[in-house]
């Protein structure tokens, strides 16, 4: 379980194709220098688990299943990422809860500059589109941030934007980002529930349960 309060900024520093998936090695010194085999570090949000280390890197095996879902499957050595840790038990919960398990991939269309803050605004996938409302919670490339805008639900096209504060824009890779860059997106895990709830509900009588 993660918070989605960034700890460091790594950086991929090889690539190894293993089997459909890949084992990645990724340089972050902080989450590095006391991690032990198989711990869970999230990675631009997509929870991995440690197959190795040295002080300054640790492997990690990524998936044919989540590079299917992750923009993490567009990755290349120099990719610079998002890194956290998993949240230690009685630790305080900054951000919001963030499983680390990427729901979708979106696109970020537009990009507006201010003097003390930048505004994202990140395509949605029509089927995550129903949970993401505004003020609520949702995870970036592994980033907690407050929705501070979302399309109207007749909008063809589904978007939500992020008011991203100096510290955000230095602390993690969703500074740099640009027009066109894709971004890995984990909605709020309360939502999932209601969504899924609901469906149960409204589903014909005599139908599966």
């Amino acid at each position: 379980m993660f918070t989605g309060i960034i700890e460091e900024i790594g950086e991929i520093t090889a690539i190894t194709p293993s089997g459909d998936g890949w084992r990645l090695t990724v340089r972050a010194p902080k989450a590095a220098a006391d991690a032990v085999h198989g711990e869970s570090i999230a990675v631009s949000g997509v929870c991995l688990t440690v197959v190795g280390s040295t002080p300054e890197s640790f492997d990690a095996d990524v998936m044919k299943q989540t590079l299917d879902v992750a923009a993490l499957a567009t990755a290349s050595v120099g990719t610079r990422v998002n890194i956290e840790k998993a949240m230690p038990v009685g630790a305080r919960l900054g951000g919001h809860i963030v499983q680390g398990h990427v729901d979708g991939v979106g696109t970020v269309i537009d990009v507006r500059p201010g003097e003390q803050w930048s505004v994202l605004r990140i395509s949605l996938p029509d089927d995550l589109a129903p949970l993401v409302v505004d003020k609520g919670s949702i995870s970036v490339d592994g980033t907690s941030l407050t929705v501070s805008a979302v399309s109207d639900p007749s909008t063809p096209d589904a978007w939500f934007e992020v008011s991203l504060i100096p510290e955000t824009l230095a602390a993690t890779t969703l500074g740099s980002r640009a027009v066109g860059d894709r971004v890995n997106l984990e909605t709020d895990i309360l939502a999932r529930h209601v969504e899924r709830l609901l469906a149960f509900r409204a589903a014909p009588e005599g139908g599966s349960r």
